[in-house]
Parts: C-alpha cells; structure tokens; sequence
C-alpha cells in the first residue's frame, strides 16, 4: 500500500499526560523526534518504549517517564540583542 499524503497541518505531534500518570505518551510523525525517542528507547528501555508504529502513514506512539520530559520557555530575543551577538561572533571569528 502506498504511504498516505497527509500535509504538513495534519502531521501533529501530540504530547498527552495526565496529573495522574507518571509517563508522557507522545505521538509524532516528526522523523527527527521519532528517530531521537528511538535511539533513547533503545538506550534506556526502561524509561522509554515505543507504544505504536503506523509505517503506512509515518507515525509513532512513544510512552516515556515524565522524569526525562522537561519543557523549555525561551524569552523573545531583542533585534539590539541579535545585532550585538551576530557583531560579537564576527569579531571573535576574525580575531581566531
């Protein structure tokens, strides 16, 4: 069977716990985190199995420890700010 053409709004990765649980099920068609969630699984069986796998449509379920999940907030970043990293990274690429 050929693989299913879904677009890019229809491939979502889904994170989904509740205050009850003490694992997170993610559900990906991102090749880059399903190859990450894999290797991880692979390392540490322990704390990370694959749950379900859809070859045909490019999916995966991953069930891990709410232990190893932390997620990030980064603060906006100025345009003064991106001016001044990008002069500091010129002048410190010249000088090497």
């Amino acid at each position: 069977m050929a693989r299913s053409k879904l677009t890019k709004e229809e491939k979502e990765t889904i994170l989904l716990t509740s205050e009850a649980d003490n694992v997170w099920s993610i559900f990906t068609y991102n090749p880059a985190l399903k190859s990450k969630l894999k290797k991880y699984s692979d390392v540490h069986p322990d704390l990370c199995q694959i749950t379900a796998e859809d070859v045909e449509c490019g999916s995966a379920t991953f069930s891990i420890s709410k232990s190893r999940v932390s997620i990030r907030l980064l603060k906006p970043v100025s345009d003064a700010k991106k001016h001044m990293a990008r002069a500091n990274a010129r002048r410190n690429w010249l000088s090497s």
